[in-house]
């Protein structure tokens, strides 16, 4: 009987979990998107890597954003002992032609984070922001880097950057195009799209940037005429600023973007684990803000 009975009750409860929702089968869901921190927020040089680590998985976060193409297993152990992930590593190209392409130190250090699923989030300097002048360098130097990271099953994604070759999502898609080979996407970067946009081509960015949007990043910021906007505007904590980050989420989730989310960080004032505590709690009322508009 006791047999009977618990198959009965599973029978039940399964019927029960596969029965429509009564809003007619639309059921909620949070945002699926990993949610890291930056190193710029999290004490980079001043904080050993054990301690950030810690903290990350103390307040919530899935990972880091790492900078550079030095000290890679190290942080890798730290944030390994936590069970948590390094999302992207920040490094750099150049495509001016005098000038080093690239860290000789990255080739090394795509191959220790083979297999690892970590993006080379790579920002291009060089030449005149917004110019297809040098095209022609760029699309030698990153087919060159996508090959590296393919043969370590890595991705690679364009980091758009105010000043750089690459300083729009449209610049780096040019280049994605061009360059043409399947692991080499874009991201987008709120703080940068603010400061040389306007707040209602936002939609329309992320829509373009979709098939092949491999990281986003944002924070606090506020709204308004972005483009005269200082960086201590344009970068605050998550809970801060006049602008709705809840635009981006939504636009988001709307689009089936399940991918990585970063939280940005650079110069913001005060403590790191403050800071970091004050995002994560915004992250949350924005995933179930989110989530309930859907």
């Amino acid at each position: 009987m006791l047999r009977v009975g618990t198959y009965a009750i599973a029978a039940v409860l399964s019927f029960i979990t596969a029965a429509p929702a009564a809003d007619g089968g639309a059921t909620k869901q949070p945002l699926a998107n990993p949610f890291f921190a930056f190193d710029n927020g999290t004490g980079r040089g001043r904080i050993p890597f054990d301690e950030q680590a810690k903290m990350l998985k103390e307040l919530g976060y899935d990972g880091i954003g790492f900078s550079g193409a030095e000290q890679i297993p190290e942080m890798l152990k730290a944030l390994d002992d936590q069970g948590l992930k390094m999302f992207s590593i920040y490094v750099g190209a150049c495509v001016d032609p005098g000038k080093p392409p690239y860290d000789p130190r990255l080739k090394t250090a795509i191959e220790q984070l083979k297999g690892r699923d970590t993006l080379v989030w790579l920002s291009v300097t060089g030449g005149k922001p917004s110019s297809d002048a040098n095209d022609d360098r760029a699309v030698a130097i990153l087919r060159e880097i996508a090959d590296m990271a393919a043969a370590s099953d890595l991705r690679v994604a364009l980091y758009p950057h105010v000043n750089f070759y690459v300083q729009r999502v449209e610049d780096g898609l040019r280049l994605v195009k061009k360059v043409d080979r399947k692991n080499l996407g874009v991201s987008f970067n709120l703080c940068h799209f603010l400061k040389l946009d306007n707040e209602k081509n936002l939609g329309k960015c992320l829509l373009q940037a979709m098939p092949h949007l491999f990281m986003v990043s944002i924070n606090g910021t506020d709204g308004g005429d972005t483009n005269k906007l200082s960086w201590n505007r344009l970068i605050q904590t998550l809970e801060r600023g006049s602008f709705d980050v809840g635009r981006v989420l939504k636009t988001l989730k709307q689009s089936g973007y399940t991918g990585p989310v970063g939280l940005q960080c650079y110069n913001v004032p005060g403590d790191p684990r403050e800071n970091l505590t004050r995002s994560m709690s915004a992250w949350r009322k924005l995933n179930a803000r989110v989530t309930a508009e859907q």
